[in-house]
């Protein structure tokens, strides 16, 4: 499935994800890695430390936050297949470690950070797939 190992190659991300700025691997394997990632929103930049499996038996990528204010994120990257293509969807588990602050947190890191990041990766994933094959949905 050409978008899960697209999703999977971190490697690659910077060079078709705009809003990704680099990806440094501090672990590396091929099921395992620990990586800082840094991006962009709306010119804001942003990084954060992230262990990412590689799930080929149950073709999903996932990610847990190591570090900066999305520290215990989880991360889920499903692919399933469906008649027009494959479908991709992203779950974020985030438990904001300060409760009292967490319906403010959840907004500004939630909404504002996570979630556009998150959809505009969707999308330019989804792009440069399509280049390649005309199955995919988002």
């Amino acid at each position: 499935m050409i978008i899960f190992e697209t999703a999977a190659n971190l490697e690659l991300w910077p060079r078709i994800l705009p809003h990704y700025r680099n990806i440094r691997y501090l672990e590396q394997s091929s099921s395992r890695n620990v990586v800082v990632m840094a991006a962009t929103r709306s010119g804001i930049p942003i990084s954060w430390t992230s262990e990412q499996i590689i799930d080929r038996d149950r073709v999903e990528v996932r990610f847990h936050h190591l570090n900066a204010f999305t520290k215990g994120m989880r991360v889920i990257w499903t692919f399933q297949e469906v008649p027009a293509g494959v479908l991709v969807e992203i779950k974020h588990d985030l438990a904001f470690r300060v409760k009292i602050l967490a319906p403010i947190a959840d907004k500004i890191i939630g909404d504002f950070f996570i979630h556009y990041i998150a959809n505009r990766t969707l999308r330019c994933m989804k792009s440069y797939v399509e280049a390649n094959t005309n199955k995919i949905t988002v």
